[in-house]
């Protein structure tokens, strides 16, 4: 199989999708990894596959060991490869102070957003690695503004979450960099996605877009555009480093 291979996980929409969309244009073939969402996931691979024939989909909660081993295996059995690992799975709670957040949300924002993450780079590793007979790859983790605003009186937990993945980066990046590895981060801002939605408030974005420096919310292809340009060989010499796209916040 010549094509390179990219796994994407939480793929089925939102910056995840964006993704996905971006790579199989450039020529990957795309692994789109997914929770619940049916539908979207395979309404996605429908369009992407009506042009290019090159997505296949994986349903696993990459939250848990036993789903990353099922992505991974996967990925072993169907594709045989992985060259690049998109770490985007993540979720957001409604609305709230630390005060009002209890132990259960705490720890399943901890355990989706960086749990996964974790679990997926080390498997992604033991495929990848020089020292395990792998020929490298890159991995680009999805952080996110609130890592550095720290999000108060709205999603305290998920910053923290967040501010989690720009150590883990900067971490594994000095790790695995001489096995041929390169990790690195984009940390988003107000963009325009459904995850707001379960945030509580659709319209966020587009209330806070005045206290944006651009004066607008941004969209998930832009977030796309920086995930591609990382994991690509324009970006060979770049690793353990950050791109926000935040509208200038």
């Amino acid at each position: 199989m010549d094509k390179k291979v990219v796994v994407v996980t939480g793929g089925s929409r939102g910056i995840g999708a964006a993704s996905a969309r971006l790579f199989a244009q450039k020529g990957f073939l795309v692994c789109i990894n997914y929770s619940s969402n049916d539908f979207a996931a395979m309404q996605l691979q429908k369009a992407l596959n009506a042009e290019l024939e090159c997505t296949y989909l994986c349903k696993a909660d990459v939250s848990t060991g036993e789903g990353v081993e099922r992505l991974f295996n996967f990925i072993d059995n169907q594709l045989g490869r992985i060259d690049v690992l998109v770490n985007n799975v993540g979720i957001l709670k409604p609305q709230a102070s630390l005060i009002d957040i209890d132990e259960d949300r705490i720890n399943q924002i901890l355990r989706t957003n960086v749990t996964s993450q974790l679990l997926c780079a080390k498997a992604a590793v033991s495929r990848m690695s020089t020292s395990y007979g792998g020929s490298g790859g890159a991995i680009v983790n999805v952080s996110s503004g609130a890592a550095k605003s720290g999000s108060p009186n709205e999603y305290i937990d998920y910053a923290a979450s967040k501010g989690a993945i720009d150590s883990f980066t900067i971490g594994l990046a000095k790790e695995v960099a001489n096995q041929g590895i390169r990790v690195n981060c984009v940390r988003p801002g107000m963009i325009h996605t459904a995850i707001h939605a379960d945030g509580g408030e659709p319209e966020r974005v587009t209330r806070l877009s005045r206290k944006i420096p651009l004066q607008r919310g941004g969209q998930p292809a832009e977030v796309a555009n920086a995930i591609y340009w990382l994991a690509s060989e324009e970006a060979a010499y770049t690793t353990g480093s950050f791109i926000d796209v935040t509208g200038g916040l």
